[in-house]
C-alpha cells in the first residue's frame, strides 16, 4: 500500500484527493500539511480521511519513512524547495502545476530526483483528457501530414477580485500571471505535441487586472524547424473561457474539441473539400479507445504504474521543464520586445528566479491582498463539444 501525503489543503488539493480516493487497494492519504493546519483538519473531515493525521510543517513529514508519495499543491513560489527537499529524502513526488519559477530551479529539481531516486512527476492533467490524447494519437499517425501551424487558444476568465488572494498578482509569489499559471497547460500540450520551437515572439500586457503586477494576457508565435508556426494565446479575460487547441497539417485540420476538414484543390489551387479523408479521420478519431481515468485521476493512476512497477510516468521533469522553458521565452521576448531563440543557456538573464524577478514589469501595484476567498475553483474546459 502506498502512503500519500497532501502538501497544501488549498483550492486544487481536493482534485489530488479525490483521485487518490479511486484506488483504495493501491494507495492511501495519511499526512495532509497546510501552515493554516484548520485547512487540513476541514479536508480530512470532508472527505472522511480518518487515518490521516494532520500537520502545520513540512518538516514534521520530511524523513517520515511511512510517507512515499508526496503531492505538492502549494503556491508556486515554493514548488522547487518542497519539490528538492522532499527527492532529497527519498520520496516520490507530484508536483502541481507550474513546475517551479525558473529554468534554474526545475533543473534543481530534476537534480534532486536523480539524488533521491523516486518518481518526478509535474501535474498536466489535460494530457489525461480523452480529446486531447485522441488528437494526439490522430496526429501521431500522420494520417494529416506534416503539422504546419498550430493555434493555441488558452482563454480563461477571471474577475479582479480573484487577485485579491494574497499570493496571487505579486511576480515573487506567482511566478507570473495568466501565461504561467493558466496557460502552462496548453503549452505543456503544445510542447508535449511539436517538441521545442526554435524562435518565440512574444507581447504582454495588462488589459482589466489594476490589482496586480503580472500579465493578464500574451500572445505569441513559436517558429519551428521547417517553417511551421504555432500561435499562442494566454488570457483571463477572455469570456466564455472558450478554450481549444488546432493543428493545421498538409492534408487536414483537427481539433480538440474535435472537429476534422480536409482540403484537396482545384486546378487553379482553390479548395474543395476532401469529405473522403473527413470521414476516414473522423472514423479513426472514433474508434480510439477512451483512457480509463481521465483528468488528475489518470495522470495519478500513471504516477501509481510507475512506482508500482519501476518505470517513468507520462510527464517527468523534462517535461515539465520544457514548459517553462516556452513559457519563459515568451516573457523574455515580451519584456525586451524581440525575438527569442531556443534553447534558453544558463548564462541567460531569465534563467534564474532572480534574474525574471528583476527584469519582470510590474503593471500595477498590488494593494488588496486577502488571506482567503470563498467559493470553488475550476479547472478549465473538457474540451468536449
Amino acid at each position: 500500500m502506498i502512503s500519500i501525503a497532501i502538501i497544501g489543503c488549498g483550492g486544487i488539493a481536493p482534485a489530488h484527493i479525490s483521485g487518490y480516493l479511486q484506488f483504495p487497494d493501491r494507495c492511501g492519504i495519511t499526512r495532509l500539511v497546510d501552515i493554516a493546519v484548520e485547512k487540513a483538519d476541514n479536508l480530512k473531515k470532508q472527505f472522511k480521511l480518518d487515518a490521516a493525521t494532520t500537520h502545520a510543517s513540512c518538516q514534521e513529514i520530511l524523513h517520515d519513512p511511512r510517507v512515499d508519495v508526496v503531492s505538492i499543491a502549494t503556491p508556486p513560489f515554493t514548488h522547487a524547495e518542497l519539490a528538492i527537499d522532499f527527492l532529497k529524502a527519498g520520496k516520490n513526488v507530484i508536483v502541481e502545476k507550474p513546475m517551479a519559477a525558473s529554468l534554474a530551479e526545475c533543473d534543481a529539481i530534476i537534480e534532486a530526483a536523480k539524488q533521491g531516486g523516486g518518481v518526478l512527476s509535474v501535474i498536466a492533467q489535460n494530457r489525461f483528457k480523452d480529446p486531447i490524447a485522441k488528437v494526439k494519437n490522430v496526429l501521431d499517425s500522420g494520417k494529416i501530414g506534416r503539422i504546419t501551424h498550430a493555434q493555441i487558444d488558452s482563454h480563461w476568465w477571471r474577475g479582479p477580485s480573484y487577485y485579491h488572494l494574497w499570493w496571487r498578482g505579486v511576480w515573487e509569489k506567482e511566478g507570473g500571471g495568466c501565461t504561467l499559471n493558466h496557460a502552462v497547460h496548453h503549452i505543456d500540450m503544445l510542447g508535449w505535441i511539436m517538441g521545442r520551437p526554435e524562435s518565440v515572439s512574444a507581447v504582454i500586457s495588462n488589459a482589466a487586472h489594476s490589482n496586480s503586477e503580472v500579465e493578464d494576457i500574451s500572445v505569441a508565435v513559436m517558429q519551428y524547424g521547417g517553417g511551421a508556426l504555432a500561435q499562442v494565446t494566454s488570457s483571463v479575460i477572455h469570456h466564455g473561457e472558450e478554450q481549444q487547441i488546432i493543428f493545421q497539417g498538409e492534408k487536414a485540420r483537427v481539433s480538440a474539441p474535435w472537429k476534422v476538414r480536409a482540403s484537396l484543390e482545384k486546378p487553379n489551387g482553390f479548395p474543395v473539400e476532401n469529405t473522403g479523408l473527413e470521414d476516414e479521420l473522423d472514423a479513426y478519431y472514433q474508434s480510439i479507445s477512451g483512457l480509463a481515468y481521465e483528468g488528475h485521476t489518470g495522470q495519478i493512476d500513471n504516477v501509481l504504474s510507475a512506482i508500482e512497477q519501476g518505470g517513468a510516468p507520462l510527464i517527468g521533469g523534462e517535461d515539465g521543464r520544457l514548459t517553462i522553458e516556452l513559457i519563459t521565452a515568451i516573457y523574455k521576448s515580451g519584456i525586451e520586445r524581440r525575438s527569442v531563440d531556443l534553447p534558453l543557456a544558463k548564462d541567460d538573464s531569465f534563467y534564474t528566479t532572480e534574474g525574471i524577478l528583476k527584469n519582470a514589469p510590474r503593471f500595477y501595484p498590488k494593494t488588496v491582498s486577502a488571506a482567503g476567498l470563498e467559493g470553488t475553483i475550476t479547472v478549465g474546459s473538457s474540451n468536449k463539444r
